[in-house]
C-alpha cells in the first residue's frame, strides 16, 4: 500500500508540474532591467526573473530571507551587512556571490560606474527617489558598497536608516547576471535583448506588443515552479482579459473591473480572488500651471470633486476615501489633526475660485490614464464624473489621454497639469508611500519641493520606535494636506480571477507575485 500512494502522489506531483501558464497582464512592460522601471507591468515580469536579497513571505508584506540568508545593522543603523545564500546560479550558469551584489548596487548607485550604461537612458530613478540620491550626492543615503568576502556585503549608509531593509526587498533591486549586462550593453531588458536574473522563470523572448515568454528555471535554489512555462500577455482592455479568461484562452487575469465580480461568481469555472488593498489612486497637481499654483485654486478641485460618489460608482464596494496618501494597514504614520475625509462642498468651491481671481472659472486639460490599475479600474469613465464635478463650479476640463508610456515619460518630465496617477506599496512601510511622493527627487511631476517635508521624511527613516516615525510622519500629512498638490482618491481592493483548475496562487499586496507557487490540475 505504501508503494501505490508513492506511485499515486509522484503521478499527482507530474501532473501538476506540467503546462503552461498563460497570465493576462494589464498592459507592456516598459523595461525588463532590473534598478530601472516604475510601472507595474514591468515589475510583474521581473517577479519572475530576478531575485532581491530580501523578499516578503507570500501574500504578506513580512521580510524573509531572499539572495541575502540574514542582515544586520551596526550598533546606529549608519551600516548594514548582508551574509549571501550560497550556491545560486544566474539563469545563464554564472555564479551569484558577493561580487554579483556589488556589480548590481554599484551600478545602480554610482554614475560614474561603467556598468550602469547611463549612456544608453538608464537612469535608475528608484536610486534617488528612494535612497535621497546617487553617490556623493549631497543626500545620497549610500555612502559606499563593500565587499567583505566572497559571500558578504555591506552597505555603508550617509545616516542612520533603519527602513533600509525594507526598501531592499522591493521589486526594483533584483539581481542581474553581471556576464548578460555586459554582453547586452544598451539591448539588454528590451525586446532586442535578454534578461538575466536568479528567479523562478527564465526569460525566453519578449515579443513587443504581445507577450512575454519565460520558461521554468528547473534548478531554482527556492520553491520551483510547478508549471513547464509563463506566458505574460499583454491584454490592456480589463473587459479582454475578463473574455479571454472565461473563453479558457488566459489561466489567470488580474486588473478586472470591479462590476465584473457577479459575472465572475456566477461562472463555475472560474475562481473569484480579491488582492488585499495596499494602494493610493490619486489626483495630482503640477504646480507649473498658472492656475494650480494658487492654493486656493487646489483647494477649490478638492472640494469639487464628489470622491466618495466617484468611488461607490466605479469601485463596486472594493474602494475607501480618506485624506490619507497610505493604504489603511499604515494608518499608525497619519495625523488624527487631519480630517477622515475630504468635504464634498460646491459652493465652497466656487467661493474659493472667485478669492483666487476665477469667479468664471476657467478651462484645464485632465489626463487620464489608458490603462487599468487597481486603483483606477475605469480611469476614462471615473475622469468624466471629476469633469463633470468640476464643470459645476465653472472649470471646464478637456480630457486627453496618450500611450502608457508616454503618459508616465510626460508626467514624470512636468508636463501634465491635472492627472490621473496612483501607485501600489513595493515595500511593507510608510516610508514607500510618502517617499516616492514627497522625498525631493520625486516631486517633479507636481512642481512643489518642500524642504521641511524632506526634512521629516529622513528623520522617520533614522528613527528607533514606531511611536517617534509616527509623530514625524503625522507632521507630513498635515503640511502635504495643506499643500494639495496630490489628493488622494481611493484605496482599494482589486478584482481578479482563475480557472478553477488553478491552484496555489497566492495573491501578494504588493502589484504582483512570482508564479511559482501555481499549479495547473486538470487543465486540457
Amino acid at each position: 500500500m505504501k508503494n501505490v500512494a508513492l506511485i499515486a502522489a509522484l503521478l499527482a506531483s507530474g501532473a501538476s508540474a506540467a503546462g503552461t501558464l498563460v497570465v493576462a497582464g494589464s498592459g507592456e512592460p516598459v523595461t525588463l532591467e532590473s534598478g530601472n522601471a516604475h510601472d507595474s507591468v514591468s515589475m510583474l515580469v521581473q517577479r519572475q526573473i530576478y531575485d532581491r536579497l530580501i523578499t516578503v513571505k507570500p501574500g504578506t508584506t513580512e521580510l524573509a530571507p531572499g539572495l541575502a540568508l540574514s542582515w544586520k545593522p551596526n550598533r546606529d543603523a549608519t551600516s548594514w551587512t548582508f551574509n549571501l545564500r550560497r550556491g545560486v546560479k544566474f539563469h545563464d550558469g554564472t555564479p551569484f556571490n558577493a561580487d554579483a551584489a556589488v556589480f548590481n548596487l554599484r551600478r545602480w548607485w554610482d554614475k560614474s560606474d561603467p556598468n550602469g550604461l547611463r549612456e544608453f537612458g538608464r537612469i535608475f530613478t528608484v536610486v534617488p527617489d528612494f535612497l535621497g540620491g546617487y553617490r556623493g550626492e549631497k543626500n545620497a543615503v549610500v555612502k559606499d558598497i563593500v565587499k567583505v568576502n566572497d559571500y558578504t556585503v555591506r552597505v555603508d549608509l550617509t545616516r542612520p536608516n533603519t527602513v533600509f531593509p525594507v526598501q531592499m526587498s522591493a521589486s526594483y533591486w533584483g539581481m542581474a547576471s553581471p556576464a548578460a549586462v555586459k554582453a547586452q550593453g544598451a539591448k539588454y531588458g528590451t525586446p532586442a535583448g535578454t534578461a538575466v536574473g536568479t528567479g523562478p522563470f527564465v526569460f525566453g523572448r519578449w515579443v513587443g506588443g504581445d507577450r512575454v515568454n519565460l520558461t521554468a528555471n528547473k534548478t531554482y535554489w527556492g520553491l520551483k515552479p510547478k508549471v513547464d512555462a509563463l506566458v505574460i500577455r499583454n491584454i490592456k482592455d480589463p473587459s479582454q482579459r475578463l473574455n479571454e479568461l472565461k473563453a479558457g484562452t488566459v489561466d489567470i487575469a488580474s486588473d478586472l473591473q470591479p462590476d465584473d465580480l457577479k459575472a465572475i461568481q456566477a461562472d463555475k469555472n472560474l475562481v473569484l480572488y480579491k488582492r488585499p488593498s495596499f494602494n493610493l489612486g490619486y489626483i495630482g497637481l503640477n504646480n507649473r500651471n498658472e492656475y494650480l499654483r494658487n492654493q486656493k485654486v487646489r483647494q477649490a478641485i478638492s472640494l469639487a470633486i464628489n470622491r466618495r460618489a466617484i468611488v461607490d460608482s466605479f469601485w463596486y464596494g472594493l474602494g475607501i476615501t480618506d485624506t490619507s496618501i497610505v493604504p489603511p494597514p499604515l494608518k499608525w504614520a497619519t495625523s488624527a489633526d487631519v480630517p477622515a475625509d475630504y468635504r464634498f462642498d460646491p459652493a465652497a468651491a466656487k467661493k474659493l475660485l472667485a478669492e483666487a481671481g476665477y469667479p468664471n472659472g476657467f478651462s484645464i486639460d485632465l489626463w487620464y490614464m489608458p490603462i487599468t490599475r487597481s486603483y483606477f479600474p475605469n480611469p476614462k469613465a471615473s475622469a468624466e464624473a471629476m469633469a463633470a464635478d468640476l464643470a459645476d463650479v465653472g472649470i471646464k476640463v478637456n480630457l486627453k489621454t496618450e500611450d502608457w508610456a508616454k503618459y508616465l515619460e510626460d508626467l514624470f518630465g512636468g508636463k501634465l497639469s491635472m492627472y490621473q496617477i496612483g501607485l501600489i506599496g513595493d515595500y511593507g512601510d510608510p516610508d514607500y508611500f510618502y517617499g516616492a511622493l514627497y522625498n525631493p527627487t520625486s516631486t517633479n511631476d507636481i512642481g512643489w519641493n518642500a524642504p521641511e517635508v524632506g526634512q521629516l521624511l529622513e528623520q522617520a527613516r533614522a528613527g528607533l520606535t514606531r511611536e517617534a516615525r509616527a509623530r514625524l510622519y503625522a507632521q507630513v500629512h498635515e503640511l502635504t494636506y495643506n499643500a494639495a498638490y496630490r489628493l488622494p482618491l481611493v484605496h482599494s481592493q482589486s478584482v481578479a480571477a482563475a480557472r478553477s483548475y488553478v491552484k496555489g496562487w497566492v495573491l501578494s499586496p504588493f502589484s504582483g507575485e512570482p508564479y511559482n507557487t501555481v499549479s495547473l490540475v486538470g487543465k486540457k
